[in-house]
């Protein structure tokens, strides 16, 4: 048996060994770059502590959002609700819709501490729920099909994932949802020191485990800079993607006095966005200008969409959509488009951020015949 004390050292430990991911050579190390790094360490340790301790019995499952809790170029748009399960209960999950513009929910079989894959096996979305006359939604998790919402569950599932997309903030709500599992123990087994060793060990192979996965990521994006090609879908959706996403994710890197221009097609979907992340891929301030979407965004005259990520709002009218790098010269980066047919992918380049100011010049001779491979004017 474990003895507590001992058990709370070793997860110190682990966590002291997670901050390795953060002081690794790959990394960035600027003062800004190292105090976010540790800070998304803090953030994972809250998020696995009441993921593995509080809140891990599949038996009394409760959802929780992630408050401030940014992993794997989390979408500033999205209301992240998650909660534990086991793929051989049955599930009932019950709220009503709102008025946000996407809902979906996944089953996951989370391997971020083994492998950093969360792999999806069961989604439903918005577009397959059937309500209640009353305007409510019951859905069904669980190995068989059941109801009229059912969401398969796998022998390996261990979590749910409930995605709440905003197109208009200040318009939409959120719905509501709570889980309970269907012929449930009367109560909550007594904790042990065996399980309390166990909770915290998965919680600090989970930090460890997630942070790692995601700082390799970045440093694939790193050998195409300032560029946002399709790396390829199945890596993104093996990590827990939506599968109703086709992801274009990015690292860029400015010089002092540049702006990286991304102008792309803009297909027919439900939702699109674009968003600017740092380095270990949480996205940036959320209070700041990180991010647009299909609603926020403003569209060139021909139906195109320029965007300009730079240290300052280089002051060019509606043209554009200034992107703040909030004080980082380095970073990563993410275009989604949702529910698409087709899948443009955007033409970038780096060029001085004075140039986009310049009276002789305009938008379109910035960027055209833009350099491969973020090659630079």
């Amino acid at each position: 048996m474990t003895e507590p004390g001992e058990a709370w050292t070793r997860f110190c430990r682990a966590l002291e060994q997670a901050g390795q991911v953060i002081l690794s050579d790959v990394a960035p190390d600027t003062p800004l770059d190292r105090a976010e790094g540790f800070r998304y360490l803090s953030r994972l340790t809250r998020e696995m502590l009441y993921s593995c301790v509080e809140n891990a019995d599949p038996d009394f499952p409760r959802f929780h959002e992630l408050d401030l809790v940014k992993i794997g170029a989390d979408n500033p748009d999205n209301v992240y609700l998650s909660a534990t399960v086991r793929g051989d209960r049955t599930y009932r999950i019950v709220g009503r819709r709102g008025s946000i513009a996407y809902f979906s929910i996944g089953s996951k079989a989370n391997r971020y501490a083994k492998d950093g894959t969360m792999a999806s096996t069961g989604e439903l979305t918005d577009a397959d729920l059937v309500a209640e006359p009353d305007g409510t939604v019951e859905i069904i998790a669980s190995a068989t099909r059941q109801g009229r919402n059912w969401l398969p569950l796998a022998p390996d599932s261990t979590g749910l994932v409930v995605r709440q997309t905003y197109l208009d903030r200040t318009r939409e709500t959120p719905g509501s949802w709570r889980i309970e599992r269907l012929g449930d123990p009367v109560e909550p087994p007594a904790l042990t020191p065996e399980a309390l060793a166990k909770a915290l060990s998965r919680a600090s192979l989970a930090v460890h485990g997630t942070a790692a996965t995601f700082a390799g990521w970045t440093e694939l994006f790193m050998t195409r800079p300032n560029e946002l090609p399709d790396f390829g879908q199945q890596m993104f959706q093996r990590a827990g993607g939506d599968p109703e996403i086709f992801y274009l994710h990015g690292y860029w890197t400015l010089r002092p006095g540049e702006a990286w221009v991304i102008e792309t097609d803009v297909p027919e979907c439900p939702y699109w966005n674009f968003q600017l992340d740092n380095w270990w891929m949480e996205s940036l301030d959320h209070r700041r200008a990180i991010t647009v979407n299909k609603h926020t965004a403003v569209l060139d005259p021909d139906g195109r969409l320029t965007l300009v990520v730079a240290a300052r709002d280089p002051g060019v009218g509606n043209w554009g959509n200034w992107i703040d790098t909030c004080g980082h010269t380095s970073g990563t980066a993410l275009l989604r488009w949702l529910g698409a047919a087709s899948h443009p992918l955007p033409k970038c380049r780096v060029v001085p951020l004075d140039s986009l100011t310049a009276k002789s010049l305009t938008a379109k001779s910035l960027i055209a015949d833009p350099p491969t491979h973020g090659e630079q004017p």
